[in-house]
């Protein structure tokens, strides 16, 4: 699952607009838009929310669900590795 807050930080971590998320995922613009206003967990077609999840995993991207081996156990997202500062996965 992901929610629809943990697209947009993940988008925001990489330094995407929903456009270019679109492209990178393989899913409508619309589709996406739609996806980051609901609210709470993403529903929508499995297949759809998988490409959106994989290319944000492609990009460098963790999300992290609830439980996830965090500090504070909470949802997020995180780079998958460490960059230098003003390195970018993308």
């Amino acid at each position: 699952m992901i929610t629809a807050a943990q697209m947009r930080a993940a988008r925001a971590l990489l330094g995407l607009d929903q456009r270019q998320l679109a492209e990178l995922s393989g899913v409508s613009l619309p589709t996406i838009q739609r996806m980051e206003a609901s609210e709470g967990n993403v529903r929508g077609v499995v297949d759809t929310l998988a490409k959106v999840v994989d290319a944000f995993d492609r990009a460098g991207v963790e999300l992290l669900g609830d439980n996830t081996v965090s500090r504070e156990g909470g949802r997020g997202v995180r780079f998958k590795q460490a960059f230098s500062p003003g390195d970018r996965p993308i």
